[in-house]
């Protein structure tokens, strides 16, 4: 069985990415365009919801809310592609198990070859970290893959996890 991204997974995180993306379109056309077309006055009304109080103080407002528009739109950019690319990663992850062994990396592996689990966050997290006796480390996630729990039950079986 080869392991697939998990819908729900892949749903939430592309949902928080355009999310990030619409935030960023929107903080960009505040610091590019509808900030500057602004007299430093109407600005300060159109954030405070008042008149200003001297000229001055409109002009404090007006020169810290341009960069601070293209700031958090630079923020929303980077969050959208940190989140993007983690559901990038995780579907571009391949790793197909059968009875006797599994794949990883184009490499075919015996689940004796496995040297170590790491089910420690199995119960809570669903994570599983294996080392291969050829140094290869692997993270099984059951959040991002769906699947992730039949390879746990081939583990346990062949003695690997759970009760020793």
């Amino acid at each position: 069985m080869k392991l697939k991204l998990n819908r729900e997974f892949a749903a939430r995180h592309l949902f928080v990415t355009v999310l990030l993306a619409a935030m960023a379109c929107w903080f960009g056309y505040d610091g590019y365009v509808s900030y500057p077309s602004l007299t430093p006055e109407a600005l300060y009304e159109r954030i405070e919801h008042n008149p200003p109080p001297s000229p001055e103080a409109a002009a404090k407002v007006y020169a810290n809310a341009i960069p601070r528009q293209k700031q958090f739109m630079a923020l929303c950019l980077i969050g959208a592609a940190a989140v993007g690319f983690g559901v990038w990663r995780a579907a571009r992850f391949r790793f197909a198990y059968r009875e006797r062994g599994f794949s990883f990396r184009a490499r075919r592996y015996k689940i004796d070859d496995i040297a170590t689990v790491d089910d420690s966050q199995w119960k809570k997290k669903w994570i599983l970290r294996l080392t291969v006796k050829d140094g290869s480390k692997i993270v099984l996630d059951g959040w991002h893959h769906s699947g992730v729990d039949g390879f746990y039950e081939i583990l346990r079986d062949a003695g690997k996890v759970g009760a020793r």
